[in-house]
């Protein structure tokens, strides 16, 4: 894996490259929620990406830079979910073969949804098994190439393109300086939407947001080095449990980010709740964390916040009881 950090050069080419193949996801501004916290408040509706996650940009922007002749032989991802269906489209786009390493614990419909990209999956036990060694062992006996989910320079640049969205669309609306709440897992994410801001919106403060008990950015950044998690937390978040920041994200995250926060399982429930109510969209809870720090009060100051709904693929029997209320 090359461990040179991309260059907003790289997120412009890249950006470009995926022009027309992905959706432009809305930004669309939370009345309802601007109203509760004095201040305006927009979400980056990334749950209406194809394959209903940002981890698309990434998969198809490393597809994309693959030799012919390699790409044709297929790629492995290892991944919860999001990263596992990126890598099963993008694979699908280029008619190229997919296999994913998946926790037997995965949500169902990421399962389902990722072997209809026409993926295989493989299961792995999250307290035992060595997810990466798995997809290694998979790539060299098949002549694939291991696709990461986040610390990899093609894939961050791909995420990138969702930050440059994100400065011309604030454009339109007449916002110079926001504060942008992005979830956090390995960090990719943050890692490429700070990269694309810090050169289209210079003013933009990006900000991680993790679940409490999994927060290793806000722990690594307030230590200036890569810590663990102390992964006490639940599992609720699915899609954010990475358990370190990845070596390229981190080296970009302590440069770029203006901090990290943390939000716990009710405040979750309650973004989830809200975007279902307010704003008609169907997010999952690692996708809800951001909204989440911003109904709760967590992001500092007045100024308008944009709050990155990174993910929509939840069971259907989760959301039902989140959305009722009754899930403890």
């Amino acid at each position: 894996m090359d461990s040179i950090a991309p260059t907003i050069d790289d997120v412009k080419q890249a950006t470009a490259r995926l022009e027309g193949r992905i959706v432009r996801t809305p930004l669309l501004e939370a009345e309802a929620a601007g109203a509760l916290l004095g201040r305006r408040v927009f979400v980056k509706a990334e749950v209406l990406q194809k394959t209903g996650s940002f981890k698309f940009r990434g998969g198809l922007a490393f597809l994309d830079r693959l030799d012919p002749g390699t790409r044709a032989r297929g790629v492995v991802a290892f991944s919860s979910g999001n990263h596992g269906q990126g890598a099963a489209a993008a694979a699908a786009a280029y008619g190229v073969p997919a296999t994913v390493v998946m926790p037997a614990d995965a949500p169902a419909i990421k399962a389902a949804r990722t072997r209809g990209w026409g993926a295989d999956i493989v299961t792995y036990d999250r307290a035992s098994d060595d997810r990466e060694a798995m997809a290694a062992a998979i790539a060299e006996e098949h002549g694939m190439t291991v696709l990461p989910p986040y610390d990899h320079p093609w894939v961050i640049a791909g995420q990138a393109s969702l930050g440059l969205e994100i400065a011309e669309q604030c454009g339109r609306f007449g916002v110079e300086n926001p504060t942008v709440l992005v979830p956090a897992g390995g960090g990719g994410l943050c890692a490429g939407t700070a990269l694309a801001l810090a050169d289209a919106m210079p003013a933009a403060r990006v900000v991680a947001v993790e679940p409490v008990g999994w927060d290793d950015h806000g722990l690594s950044l307030r230590a200036g080095e890569r810590m663990a998690a102390p992964q006490t937390g639940s599992a609720l978040c699915d899609s954010l449990l990475a358990p370190i920041p990845g070596e390229i994200t981190f080296s970009l995250n302590k440069r770029l980010l203006a901090g990290a926060l943390a939000v716990d399982d009710a405040e979750v429930r309650a973004a989830i709740r809200h975007a279902f109510e307010q704003l008609k969209l169907v997010v999952e809870p690692g996708g809800a964390v951001g909204l989440a720090a911003a109904l709760a009060g967590r992001a500092e100051g007045d100024g308008p916040l944009v709050a990155v709904l990174s993910g929509g693929n939840v069971d259907e029997a989760l959301f039902a009881e989140i959305i009722a209320g009754t899930t403890p």
